[in-house]
Order: C-alpha cells, then sequence, then structure tokens
C-alpha cells in the first residue's frame, strides 16, 4: 500500500499553486502600500508560548494543538496562529526600542488538530498583520481597512464587516459576573466544555456552536463599557465611516483568542456552506506584557487563505493562472537540438519563460506540449535555418510566421 498524505492536509500542485501565489501577491502588494514589512517566525514554538498568548481556556489550546516532547524533553508546539510568535519575535528581539511602530506581515502554514471540513485543514495556512506600538483608534480602523480593501481587490463580493468592543481587563471582570449570574440558572444544561468556561471565562460561552440558544437574551458587554473603552470604540467607528466602509456592530462576538482588548472584528462572506465567517482579528494590548515584554499594545488580523480560495471559487471568480509560456523551442537534427539549448538558456538569462522538449518526441507531439504551456510562440530550428543563422518563429494565437535571425530571437520576443 502506497503512503498518503495526512488527514486533513493537501497537495497544492501545478494549476493550483499558481492562485496561491497570485493571492499571496495581493497580500504582499496591500502590506507595501500600508508599508508592513515581512517578518518569519519559527513554525514551531516552546508549548507555554500558545498557553500564555493563546489563553488556556480556548479550544485551540485546550483540544486542538500539535504538541510534542523533543528530545530534550521540552514541551514544543506547531504554531496554531500566527500572532503569539510575532509578538514573542518582537519582545525578543526588542523591535519596540525602533523609533517607529512595528507593522509586520507573515503568510505561512498554521497547525491545528481538528475534524476537517470546509475550509478548514489540520495544516492551513494565514495571511497576517500586526501592528505593534500604539492605542490609536485610527490604527485599529486601518488594520480592519486592509483586510477588507485585500478581499475587495481579489474580486470577493458581498463582504461585511462586523465589530465589537470587548472592553478592557476592569470592564470584564464586571462583565464577567453578570454572565455568570445570567448563565447559572441553566449552567447544569450547558455542555461540557461550556461548564468548565462558566468558571474560568464565561465570555467563551458566547461563542460556543452547541449552546448559541443558551446565550439568548444574555447581557451585552456594550453596557458595561467605562469611558476609555467607549471613547476608543467610537472612535475606531468613526475612522471606518470616514474610510467609506461599512460595517455592522455585534456585541455578542467575543472571537476564540483569550488575548483581545477593546476592538474585535470579523469578516462575513457567504460562501462557505453555514459558515459566513471568514476571517476577523482585534486589538490585544496585554498580549506582550503576557508573553514577557514590556507592555506594549498591538492589534492585528488573521486571514485563512483556503477559505478565501473556496469563496472566490464559490462566487466564481477567475484568478488569473500563472505566466504564459513566452516561447517554446524545437530543433530538429543533432546540431539544431544543440543551439536550441543554448538559445533556451540565453532566452531565460534575458527574462523570458521558454522550454523545450525532452522526451525525444516528434514534432507533432512538440506542438502538442507547446499548446498544452499555452507558449506564445514556438521558434523551430531545423538544420536549413541553422545554415542561414535563422530560426522559425510561429505565433500561437494567429497562425503567422517568420523568420528572425537567432542574435535576435530575445529582442523580438521581448517585443
Amino acid at each position: 500500500m502506497s503512503i498518503q498524505k495526512p488527514k486533513g492536509t493537501q497537495d497544492l500542485l501545478p494549476g493550483v499553486v499558481e492562485k496561491w501565489q497570485y493571492i499571496e501577491e495581493k497580500a504582499r502588494d496591500i502590506c507595501a502600500r500600508f508599508n508592513y514589512k515581512e517578518i518569519r517566525s519559527p513554525i514551531f514554538e516552546h508549548t507555554e508560548l500558545f498557553q500564555r498568548g493563546v489563553g488556556e481556556t480556548t479550544d485551540i489550546v485546550e483540544k486542538e494543538m500539535y504538541t510534542f516532547q523533543d528530545k530534550g524533553d521540552r514541551s514544543m508546539s506547531l504554531r496554531p496562529e500566527g500572532t503569539a510568535g510575532v509578538v514573542r519575535a518582537y519582545v525578543e528581539n526588542k523591535l519596540y526600542g525602533e523609533p517607529d511602530i512595528a507593522k509586520l506581515y507573515y503568510i505561512g502554514p498554521m497547525f491545528r488538530y481538528e475534524q476537517p471540513q470546509a475550509g478548514r485543514y489540520r495544516q492551513f495556512h494565514q495571511f497576517g498583520i500586526e501592528a505593534l506600538g500604539s492605542t490609536d483608534p485610527s490604527l485599529d480602523a486601518e488594520v480592519i481597512a486592509m483586510g477588507y480593501l485585500f478581499y475587495k481587490e481579489l474580486g470577493l463580493k458581498g463582504v461585511r464587516v462586523e465589530i465589537n468592543s470587548v472592553g478592557n481587563p476592569a470592564v470584564r471582570a464586571v462583565y464577567r459576573e453578570k454572565l455568570q449570574e445570567f448563565f447559572a440558572p441553566v449552567k447544569d444544561q450547558l455542555c461540557k466544555d461550556c461548564q468548565s468556561r462558566y468558571d474560568r471565562n464565561p465570555m467563551r460561552i458566547l461563542d460556543c456552536k452547541k449552546d448559541q440558544h443558551f446565550g439568548v437574551g444574555a447581557p451585552s458587554i456594550l453596557d458595561y463599557l467605562d469611558e476609555e473603552c467607549s471613547v476608543h470604540f467610537g472612535k475606531v467607528q468613526q475612522h471606518l465611516t470616514a474610510m467609506g466602509i461599512v460595517y455592522e456592530i455585534n456585541p455578542r462576538m467575543v472571537r476564540g483568542l483569550d488575548y483581545y482588548t477593546h476592538t474585535a472584528f470579523e469578516y462575513k462572506c457567504a460562501g462557505i456552506g453555514a459558515i459566513d465567517t471568514i476571517s476577523g482579528g482585534g486589538r490585544y494590548n496585554g498580549l506582550v506584557a503576557q508573553i514577557g515584554g514590556d507592555d506594549q499594545p498591538g492589534v492585528g488580523f488573521g486571514l485563512g487563505l483556503e477559505r478565501v480560495l473556496l469563496v472566490l471559487e464559490a462566487q466564481g471568480v477567475e484568478i488569473p493562472a500563472g505566466r504564459p509560456l513566452d516561447a517554446y523551442l524545437i530543433g530538429m537534427g543533432e546540431q539544431a537540438e544543440a543551439e536550441v539549448t543554448k538559445l533556451l538558456f540565453q532566452l531565460r538569462s534575458s527574462g523570458l519563460t521558454a522550454e523545450k522538449d525532452y522526451q525525444s518526441r516528434k514534432m507533432k507531439g512538440q506542438m502538442k506540449s507547446a499548446d498544452r504551456m499555452k507558449a506564445r510562440y514556438v521558434a523551430i530550428l531545423g538544420d536549413d535555418e541553422l545554415a542561414k543563422g535563422v530560426i522559425s518563429l510561429k505565433n500561437m494565437a494567429n497562425g503567422e510566421q517568420e523568420e528572425v535571425e537567432l542574435g535576435r530571437l530575445a529582442d523580438v520576443l521581448k517585443r
């Protein structure tokens, strides 16, 4: 029996991977325009980082992490999300000492042990940004706007923005008691996970898929915001309105991670069955201190690329399938084939995409190969052409053919 890929993973093959490259390039382009710089952190970290950063009461830490003991008997985990590792790198490399705020982005694989379903894999990929060093509400709005623009420029239709304020620790302490009072009469009817969350983090009950109905009529955190939180949330809304970004306030939104403070947000879009949340993020003002650094505010998001592709496909949005082949070279005869190898290298060195046959196929087979590769031109070199110092160049779009001097082939193709 042949070895197969692990459950919840996928092979990204030629023909598909070009779509990923297009999406990743769109992410990089938007980050450049907003002045975010790329950071690449390890795909595994000390388990304690995620316990501290993501939160021990989250499903991610409790159930979904790929954790192992290394040969030094240290507990390591494959990263289940990107923010904790970026913040650890920010602290360890003293990026907080720079005169400007740190505006960072990452693109890469994450790992969670969960049941694979539409848009969810055990190895999945995220594009995320983190802005560290400022409490300015306009930065929250900028981060939200970046994600919205990313989806819009990819061609996604019907993307909605939902926002909420999850307050600060003092606000949440009061809100926690109010939620416990609300859920107390039904505590024994809650699922096992939510019974545990009741004492440790009752806000997480609002995020439970099984116990949604028990949360109907629950108090809203917006009713308990202090002046600082209310002012911040109001200014985020003002900045979003100024940018023309339509949003809805969803007071039940908590997000699946414990580190959020103040602004939390999600992007919604139909196209993945009953699930309409495609990504989200928020502000995390206490996370840097939690991970061991001098307290610095931060805000960011993480967008799953698998989900982006699913919704694009569901909406029938065409993604460019990669760069076409500029030329396919055919050599007829031993000397001509040797010259083709030389020409091929010259074309590639001058920045053109070029290919030839490596299977000793006849002319007909090579022409079919050129067609499959969507070559713009086929250049045919036989002994007669070689003697004259020319090559026959065929335009595959209109069938027109001309002879071109060997030394001018690259210039003609570029033109």
